[in-house]
């Protein structure tokens, strides 16, 4: 991008900047979003009266939670 001081301008980049992170930010919500499913799941099956008909019809608490991994943390590169 400042190799390119008039993309830097661009209304159309700019809007793609926008929309690039607004997807991060997304994506960050529904994994945290997941995540507090997971644990209010297991919450419920631990708890009374969960705990009854999860053992009646085998529900087990879920082990996974949404992990990135790390090279998916890091931000993408966008080349021009």
């Amino acid at each position: 991008m400042e190799n390119y001081p008039n993309l830097k301008a661009d209304q159309t980049f700019l809007k793609l900047m926008d929309e690039l992170s607004g997807t991060e930010n997304r994506i960050a919500v529904e994994r945290m979003r997941y995540n507090e499913a997971v644990r209010d799941y297991n919450i419920t099956v631990r708890m009374f009266p969960g705990n009854l008909v999860a053992g009646m019809f085998g529900y087990k608490t879920a082990t996974e939670y949404f992990k990135a991994e790390e090279k998916a943390k890091a931000v993408p590169e966008v080349k021009f």
